[in-house]
């Protein structure tokens, strides 16, 4: 007797009958973008409906949980004052300042890292011991060192994000393509033209990638530091309305944090689609 098996798929690629296609459990495949769109809005509009209905049921007490109203009229409340623009401001300053100097440092040096051993050897060691070293600790130095103004907590997201910049960078630059590297040099490229000519481009998105996810712990450090020595800042607003028990005005800025930097999170997105369009497409 002879055993034959039956594939699963027929020559053709439709799935045999019987098996139901599913286009939500597709596994590394594209979804259609009008069914993309509706799970994107499911995403928002399912937590805020399931909030709504929470803090509505009497179930936990308005001060515990305030109402999507109460937030709102918390918002237009903070908005109509003028301190939330300046909190805005403060804080988007903090951020935008910290994170670019951890960005012209880390850049640079992410690369050097990667593209030549002896750098690495030297510096990865010490980069890693200080990458475990809760950033938030640094604060009693920083103002020590710095006092009380602006410059901590600038060097607070500083220092909470090169060091995660640097390795990830210095990572991105290990794959690129050795054929790459020994074709510059076959058609008699320099070493500075393989560095700033095949191997700094070749890593351009992953940079922006870092940046992009490192993002989140500049927001994160900028409240804490905000908390510690401020008079202005989303983070500081979210301690005033904590000592005075403002639930509602601590939801407000929290998600005033969110969108900002959801909205920082696109730019990235965008700034990747725009300046490197072979490595998105």
């Amino acid at each position: 007797m002879k055993l034959t098996i039956k594939p699963l798929h027929q020559s053709s690629g439709t799935p045999v009958q019987g098996l139901k296609p599913t286009v939500f459990w597709r596994i590394g495949e594209d979804i259609p973008p009008s069914f993309s769109s509706l799970l994107i809005v499911l995403s928002v509009v399912v937590p805020f409906l399931a909030w709504w209905v929470l803090s509505t049921s009497g179930l936990v007490h308005p001060k515990f949980l305030p109402s999507p109203p109460q937030v709102i009229n918390a918002l237009v409340r903070l908005w109509q004052s003028g301190v939330l623009l300046q909190d805005i401001t403060a804080s988007c300053f903090r951020v935008g300042t910290g994170f670019f100097l951890a960005a012209v440092v880390a850049a640079p040096l992410g690369i050097a890292m990667g593209t030549f051993a002896s750098i690495r050897s030297l510096t990865e060691p010490i980069f890693g011991i200080v990458r475990y070293m809760p950033a938030p600790a640094f604060v009693p130095l920083l103002i020590i060192y710095l006092g009380l103004e602006e410059p901590p907590k600038i060097a607070l997201i500083f220092i909470g994000t090169v060091f995660f910049n640097i390795l990830m960078i210095m990572d991105a630059v290990k794959f690129v393509p050795k054929e790459l590297i020994e074709a510059t040099y076959t058609l008699g490229g320099r070493r500075w033209q393989v560095l700033l000519q095949v191997i700094t481009p070749y890593v351009i998105p992953n940079i922006i990638d870092a940046f992009r996810i490192n993002m989140a712990a500049s927001w994160n450090l900028v409240v804490v530091a905000e908390l510690v020595a401020a008079t202005e800042g989303l983070g500081k607003r979210i301690e005033l309305a904590q000592r005075f028990f403002r639930t509602d005005e601590i939801f407000a800025c929290l998600i005033i944090l969110g969108l900002i930097g959801f909205a920082i999170d696109l730019s990235f997105r965008v700034l990747l689609r725009v300046s490197c369009r072979w490595a998105v497409d």
